[in-house]
């Protein structure tokens, strides 16, 4: 059985997706993944949101489609040219923050934040500096990853980091984790 997606996307995403293409970035979020960054991004009302990882902004215009007004979104990446297709699209939105820097030192420097949402899509918050980002999260936050299923583009060695960070998620005695064999392989957690 093939999943489809019968729904309405956000006004900027096919714009975004034309901009992506013509860039060669290959590493966005795929669409079954960015509707459900969507729901759970409503499921917060007057959220406090993390994205680590803006890549182009397409996930983060499924994520911001699905804020309300009172809600806010930091997106973190450190590649200024796909970053730039993102504000392009985004800018007038005064819902998101878009941060140009390094992922690891932008956790280091803001480890005091604490979010209600952080969608982590890149090896910060992920592979690297877990425990920093986990201990952002507010009681009953969300933490969600995506990429756990083996895809074609990963690495020597990466299946058994990914198998890795699944036990070390697993392990984690104030989460609740739910493992997705869906889309590319999503993890959503819950902060007890």
């Amino acid at each position: 059985m093939t999943a489809e997606i019968n729904q309405s996307f956000p006004e900027v995403y096919n714009a975004m997706m034309e901009a992506t293409a013509a860039t060669g970035f290959s590493m966005a979020s795929d669409l079954l993944t960015c509707s459900l960054l969507r729901t759970l991004a409503a499921s917060k009302p007057a959220g406090k949101m993390l994205e680590l990882g803006t890549g182009t902004g397409l996930s983060t215009s499924w994520i911001l489609d699905g804020m309300d007004e009172q809600s806010s979104l930091i997106s973190v990446d450190n590649d200024p040219v796909f970053l730039n297709i993102a504000d392009n699209f985004l800018k007038d939105d005064h819902r998101l923050q878009l941060i140009t820097a390094d992922g690891g030192q932008w956790v280091e420097t803001n480890r005091h934040k604490k979010f209600d949402y952080i969608f982590a899509d890149t090896w910060h918050g992920k592979y690297l500096m877990l425990d920093e980002v986990l201990a952002m999260l507010n009681p009953g936050a969300l933490y969600i990853i995506d990429d756990m299923l083996p895809q074609p583009n990963w690495p020597e060695g990466h299946q058994e980091k990914a198998v890795k960070l699944v036990n070390d998620l697993a392990a984690k005695p104030d989460l609740l984790l739910t493992k997705q064999v869906w889309a590319t392989g999503i993890i959503i957690a819950v902060k007890k």
